[in-house]
């Protein structure tokens, strides 16, 4: 068995005295993971960073095996992100993420914003949506169209933080306390200010939280809070 395709590295672990497993997204793949030996060689250790595009020619004896990588660098990113904390926390909390994901199941809607997010400017509204994104890929979506109570689709203010679903404004009221706050971007048209991101990023972070991390006894990534302290201010 034999594929060549461009891939987003997004994690590589080391495997022996020289080799690495490296993780790579790619368009019409999925998340795949392959042997690199010689992968902790020093012209390779620059290639194998996560957050570059690398071209990659994967080959194994039959299909369900880890397989061999072999791998040309397309894009390094690495030097430019490390100028730039915020692009580099951000690139990285985005390569955490996508290792979320099950192996070999195609998610090309999620790959395409993950490399807008590496390739622009540090933005909080995309990674909000991202997330969102990411949330509803795994499965666990949110539904922020209808008011849960009430069934109206305008002035949706707050979340259950329990089943996902938007409540109004009117139908929030008695409960604002328990709620989470929905920034009206969202769901609808408008500008986020600082604390609509913060909120945002709070709602995703609650159910990530409540279908991933914990559910899966995992820590949420180490970049993520000094991330959103950098994104919501004004």
């Amino acid at each position: 068995m034999e594929w060549t395709a461009e891939g987003l590295l997004i994690g590589v672990r080391r495997h022996g005295e020289s080799s690495v497993i490296a993780e790579a997204m790619v368009a019409g793949r999925g998340r795949c993971l392959g042997l690199v030996r010689g992968g902790r060689s020093r012209r390779l250790a620059a290639v194998l960073q996560p957050g570059n595009t690398v071209q990659l020619t994967w080959r194994a004896r039959l299909e369900d095996q880890l397989g061999q990588f072999t791998v040309e660098l397309l894009q390094a990113r690495a030097a430019i992100l490390i100028e730039d904390r915020a692009r580099l926390y951000l690139s990285q909390l985005v390569c955490e993420h996508l290792r979320l994901l099950p192996e070999r199941d195609p998610h090309d809607r999620l790959l395409g914003m993950a490399l807008n997010l590496i390739d622009s400017a540090p933005d909080g509204v995309t990674l909000a949506r991202f997330e969102l994104a990411l949330l509803d890929e795994l499965g666990v979506g949110l539904d922020l169209e209808t008011c849960a109570a009430t069934g109206v689709t305008e002035d949706l203010t707050h979340v259950s933080p329990k089943s996902g679903r938007a409540v109004s404004r009117a139908a929030a009221e008695p409960y604002r306390d328990r709620l989470l706050k929905l920034p009206s971007f969202l769901h609808a048209r408008g500008n986020a200010s600082p604390d609509d991101i913060r909120d945002a990023l709070r709602l995703t972070a609650h159910f990530l939280d409540m279908h991933v991390w914990s559910a899966r006894q995992l820590d949420q990534p180490s970049t993520r809070e000094p991330l959103v302290d950098l994104l919501s201010r004004g």
